[in-house]
């Protein structure tokens, strides 16, 4: 490949997040978008602005031999093992939408195959590139906080039957996979990034008002220790009436305290540091607007940048296949620490 070569992308899956995926691509001027999957017909997804070849499955895009590098994997978690899987035999690289799976094994098995031959796997969790998110980052690798000793990240959405729709594949168990997959994983990778690995889990959850909704869980409070130090909890609700209320991450460390908060983790409400000066972060992108709910932080630009510069050799995965498994397995674990 030539530095000057365009990377060729398919996306599967043409809902809110597969269009945001198509929209990027389109816009990057290394990138070029040249085929669009679903199994819903055309004139249904509202994408007349995508001038490129539509399939209907898996199977019809790769009998039409497409000239195609990567493969963006944006359909209802339950599938997304299986397509990768798919598209890896195909030797296409692949960018899946968080989960990369819905538990380790499946997981693991796309990491086996990409090594086998010899393709990348991206993991989408694009609240990483969010500048507080950067920030913490640098400061916790850079030892100005000290000791970590408490964390405690909190997640209260509203999602209810304008989300849950019944022939959405939202609240299906084995689509969704529960509400620690679809609307926090996020957040959990986030935790992984800064602090590491979680053990000496336990987990209460309860259902409130999501018993007509769904097949699981709303709400739970999950308690645990950092495998490298301290002590954490995870408190989240999608009964949260109305709208969304907040996504917060409060650490309380040897040398200072510091909150983020607003409704993707997106704000420094609070810090309080030792012989630290605040410096001014960029501004957040705002979250996207998905009809009655907004999306994470819109970083999407990112992901697809980060493709291009592996591809081209140009730099490392920002979120490799190993981070996307951890973040399957620490919710595996999660679910299974019921008390």
């Amino acid at each position: 490949m030539l530095p000057s070569d365009k990377i060729k992308f398919a996306v599967i899956g043409c809902g809110h997040i597969g269009k945001r995926h198509a929209e990027m691509i389109s816009r990057n001027a290394e990138s070029e978008l040249v085929a669009l999957i679903d199994i819903k017909e055309k004139e249904d997804l509202h994408i007349n602005e995508y001038n490129v070849p539509f399939f209907n499955s898996l199977d019809e895009f790769f009998k039409a031999k497409p000239e195609v590098d990567v493969i963006n994997i944006a359909t209802p978690n339950g599938y997304h093992a299986e397509q990768a899987l798919r598209c890896l035999e195909e030797r296409k690289h692949v960018v899946i939408e968080k989960p990369m799976a819905l538990n380790k094994h499946d997981a693991e098995r796309i990491i086996f195959k990409a090594l086998n031959v010899h393709r990348h796997v991206f993991a989408v969790m694009q609240n990483r590139y969010s500048p507080p998110s950067i920030w913490i980052k640098e400061l916790i690798e850079a030892g100005t906080l000290g000791k970590i000793f408490l964390v405690q990240l909190n997640c209260y959405w509203n999602r209810d039957s304008r989300y849950y729709k019944p022939d959405s594949w939202h609240g299906k168990e084995k689509l969704d996979g529960g509400t620690l997959f679809t609307q926090f994983s996020h957040f959990i990778d986030i935790m992984y990034w800064l602090f590491g690995d979680i053990h000496n889990i336990q987990s209460k959850f309860s259902d409130f008002n999501h018993q007509d909704l769904t097949d699981f869980e709303d709400s739970g409070f999950i308690s645990f220790d950092f495998v490298d130090g301290g002590m954490g909890c995870l408190n989240y609700s999608t009964s949260i009436w109305n709208q969304n209320l907040e996504s917060s991450m409060t650490i309380i460390s040897e040398n200072g305290s510091i909150k983020i908060g607003g409704q993707y983790m997106n704000e420094v409400e609070y810090c309080h540091v030792k012989d630290y000066e605040m410096p001014k972060l960029a501004a957040t992108n705002p979250g996207n607007d998905y009809g009655a709910y907004k999306g994470s932080a819109a970083n999407h630009h990112y992901v697809i940048e980060n493709v291009i510069d592996v591809i081209k050799s140009r730099g490392p995965i920002s979120t490799n296949a190993m981070e996307g498994l951890k973040v399957v397995d620490i919710i595996e674990r999660i679910y299974k620490g019921k008390k």
